[in-house]
């Protein structure tokens, strides 16, 4: 499955059989880039989607250069009110003494959500809890690094972003959080740069308070000295800590002592000098005309929310009100996707397939049940379905700007071995248009050493530990490096024992075997070689799935070994093993493997292709190996 990062865990307390109870009367509002789904009234709704577009437009003026999530439009969830609010409020925020949110945001591999209180208290600045949500989703794609104090500084320095007419007013300085910290004690900064989502500072009330305001007002005062003094200490902080730089030492680096900084920024707080950016949005190419507004049903609203239940892992509750939908309203396309995802996290995945493959059914052209369909078929071990490869290529017609079809798609020809050529235009569209995406230049890098271009695949994996983001991606990618530069050297090796085979002088009563440690020759007493069985593939392809047994391996590079898949055996061969398209699926290796030694007892997809020899099922093309 594709993976999901939530920011927060929503709890939420709905019972089926309330569901569609309640007066609410939802509606819909979409442009090319937003959906707002609200209980309020389609004049608020109207307005959320008017200020969401124009915030847009501000990003792409001041970073025209970010790479914001592609999976679009953003989903936003208006809620007209506390109580609907507080129904899906994150969990640990619901406790005594915790913070009171106005909004938060979930960001997914799919989709990105958005939920914001429309009746927030926020005189001055009734969009904030907007602005910041969305704030956290521009920038979503390098959160696994940034350190959370700028994450949320930027977050509050963005969401008092004041749209006008005609122009824009961004930084403005939040007066809550100047007067607050003239009255509190400043965290320490070695400290402030240290807080993680774990830390009592992001939680608990009264510190989560301090930390917040604190961050916002050392972010402005970065921004502002850093435009006035025409330096740029934050975006070298930022570019130390993506590279891994321990977030203390970065700041060290790049502002200099700290404990001076500390003292600029209590003299900045207390002082009243706060400036702020102006820009003219007159030219802003927002068409509040194109807005199209659709009322919605209970039954549909149930459904978002509970698609969102289900990627935030609400198990319980999500199955609840999914189940819920599809007994009111059977043919529900959402409701089954959010089935198939909840039985995907339990692990059950052919149950998840069933779900999907019931959703492709229902609308053949709804592209996230296509490709969840084949990336289960393919997970689950049905790679010999043939709807998969049609399947990934009607999600790529449906969402041509979507990259993990085009990945998918690349892995399933390859896990195949056919169209190889394809296999490597599809990863290359997939890299080009999600080029951060560390996941597909591993894969990239796996496709190109199953065709034989190793060296190409050595030169990805290089580019993809400058784009690791944690200590885990860049040894992975390493750890691949290690293992296809041992792969050529043992190919080399055995070239050479080939070589120095063939130049032996024939004997008659023994046999010249090379060392498989040395290149020096030695003699063993005579003994039958194992003849080779029929090697041409005269029949058609099969694959099958299950554990490897009863591995034999005969001199020079004869393997035998047995696929036990439930209740049948296949018996399954290869004359010169080291030409087998080995891969691995699931798992990093943790060095070099050796048919031998290592497959006996490991699971894996076998592929293999029927020959003369009627007492083997056929002759082994590729093994998978998987976890």
């Amino acid at each position: 499955m594709k993976s999901c990062a939530p920011f927060f865990v929503l709890a939420i307390a709905l019972l089926a059989k309330s569901a569609y109870a309640g007066p609410s009367q939802w509606v819909e509002v979409r442009s090319p880039h937003f959906t707002v789904v609200s209980d309020a009234n389609e004049k608020q709704a109207r307005h959320v989607l008017d200020q969401l577009e124009r915030m847009r437009w501000v990003f792409e003026k001041l970073f025209p250069k970010a790479n914001p999530p592609s999976a679009e439009p953003i989903e936003v969830l208006a809620a007209k009110n506390g109580k609907t609010f507080q129904s899906v409020e994150p969990a640990p925020y619901l406790g005594k003494g915790q913070l009171n949110l106005a909004g938060y945001f979930l960001n997914t591999q799919d989709r990105n959500y958005v939920l914001v209180r429309l009746d927030a208290e926020e005189e001055q600045h009734p969009f904030a809890s907007i602005y910041h949500e969305y704030t956290h989703l521009q920038f979503s794609s390098i959160a696994d690094w940034l350190p959370l104090w700028l994450n949320e500084g930027t977050a509050e320095f963005f969401q008092n972003t004041q749209v006008r007419d005609k122009d824009v007013l961004v930084g403005q300085p939040d007066t809550n959080n100047i007067l607050y910290l003239r009255q509190a004690n400043l965290i320490p900064l070695k400290v402030l740069f240290k807080v993680d989502a774990s830390s009592p500072y992001y939680h608990e009330e009264e510190k989560g308070s301090v930390f917040y305001a604190e961050s916002w007002a050392l972010t402005h005062y970065l921004n502002i000295t850093d435009h006035d003094k025409g330096t740029h200490r934050l975006l070298d902080y930022q570019q130390l800590v993506s590279q891994h730089e321990d977030s203390v030492v970065a700041a060290e680096k790049a502002f200099g002592d700290l404990n001076k900084l500390e003292s600029a920024l209590a003299y900045y707080i207390r002082g009243g000098q706060y400036k702020e950016f102006v820009m003219n949005s007159a030219a802003a190419p927002i068409d509040e005309s194109s807005y199209k507004a659709e009322p919605l049903t209970a039954v549909q609203a149930d459904a978002f929310r509970a698609e969102i239940l289900a990627n935030v892992q609400r198990e319980g509750e999500a199955r609840e009100l999914a189940a819920s939908v599809l007994k009111a309203d059977p043919q529900n396309v959402r409701a089954r996707e959010t089935m198939g995802e909840l039985e995907a996290r339990s692990g059950k995945l052919d149950a998840a397939r069933d779900w999907y493959a019931q959703a492709v059914k229902l609308d053949p052209t709804d592209e996230t049940a296509s490709f969840y369909f084949a990336s289960l078929s393919m997970q689950s071990g049905h790679i010999d379905d043939e709807t998969i490869e049609p399947s990934l290529r009607k999600a790529i017609e449906a969402h041509p700007s979507y990259s993990p079809d085009y990945e998918a798609l690349a892995s399933y020809l390859a896990m195949r071995h056919k169209n190889q050529a394809e296999a490597l235009s599809l990863i290359g569209t997939a890299v080009k248009l999600d080029p951060g995406n560390f996941a597909f230049r591993m894969n990239a890098a796996s496709i190109l050493a199953e065709t034989g271009s190793v060296d190409d695949a050595i030169a990805v994996l290089g580019a993809a530990v400058r784009l690791a983001k944690n200590p885990s991606q860049v040894s992975a990618a390493q750890h691949q490096i290690d293992n296809l530069r041992d792969f050529k050297q043992k190919q080399a090796e055995m070239e050479k024992q080939r070589q120095a085979y063939a130049e032996q002088p024939k004997q008659s009563n023994t046999n010249t075997v090379v060392s498989s440690t040395s290149n020096t020759p030695y003699i063993v007493p005579a003994a039958p070689v194992t003849p080779k069985r029929p090697d041409e593939a005269i029949g058609p392809k099969h694959s099958v799935m299950g554990v490897i047994h009863n591995v034999k391996c005969s001199y020079p590079q004869v393997l035998e070994f047995t696929v036990q898949s439930g209740s049948k055996a296949y018996t399954v061969y290869n004359n010169e093993f080291t030409k087998i398209d080995l891969s691995v699926f699931g798992f990093t290796p943790k060095g070099s493997l050796n048919p031998c030694s290592d497959f006996d007892g490991m699971k894996a997809r076998v592929q293999y292709a029927e020959t003369a020899d009627k007492t083997m099922d056929g002759k082994v093309v590729a093994v998978e190996l998987r976890k």
